[in-house]
């Protein structure tokens, strides 16, 4: 099993890609934006997509979409093949196409909007927090994407407010923030740690 940055060559598994995501929202009975064959091929043409393989057989796919003028960018279409759910490779995929679009992009803030749990785990896990929707990108452009989802009344409902989906955010600055802040304990615990030994010093001169 390997899972690669998909290109040009991969584009024969498009049409099987859309027929899996489709399937899946069937069986699950969730709501999902519809893509078209040409669609994927075209995030596989501009290296924006992650596909994985079991030697020539299609087992999973994930693309990365940019909006908002490159401020956001979100990891969509996550699916696994049937045959091959339940050994954890929606997880790989996803750590793939997140590396991706944070090398891709830098400066990108990363969202999701998501009905599936595993995937608000795996989101989770990233670093990715809940937000309302007023927090993520207002590409007017993809809003209408969600026009083919079965919920797509509830959004319109709550003018964009709200959905059956959860919103999730990856903010580059905030977490660098987080890292800085944990550089600053760390400095301070080891000042007060050599103030302490120093102390112990003394008292043992004495």
């Amino acid at each position: 099993m390997k899972v690669v940055i998909a290109d040009k060559t991969h584009i024969k598994y498009a049409k099987d890609i859309c027929e899996t995501i489709a399937e899946s929202a069937s069986v699950r009975g969730t709501g999902i934006a519809k893509r078209s064959p040409e669609y994927i091929a075209s995030k596989m043409e501009n290296g924006n997509a992650v596909i994985a393989l079991d030697d020539d057989k299609f087992a999973g796919f994930c693309y990365i979409e940019k909006w908002g003028h490159g401020k956001f960018v979100a990891n969509s279409g996550l699916i696994v093949h049937p045959d091959y759910r339940g050994q954890g490779l929606a997880k790989k995929i996803k750590l793939k196409v997140f590396a991706h679009s944070r090398k891709k992009f830098p400066d990108a803030k990363v969202f999701s909007i998501t009905t599936g749990l595993p995937v608000m785990k795996m989101n989770s896990d990233l670093g990715y927090k809940p937000v309302t929707f007023s927090e993520l990108t207002d590409d007017q452009t993809f809003w209408d994407g969600c026009q083919t989802c079965k919920n797509y009344d509830v959004l319109s409902r709550t003018n964009r407010k709200m959905c059956l989906c959860t919103g999730m955010l990856f903010d580059p600055l905030k977490v660098g923030e987080g890292a800085g802040k944990k550089q600053v304990k760390e400095k301070v615990f080891k000042r007060l740690k050599r103030i302490k030994q120093a102390l112990f010093l003394r008292k043992d001169k004495k």
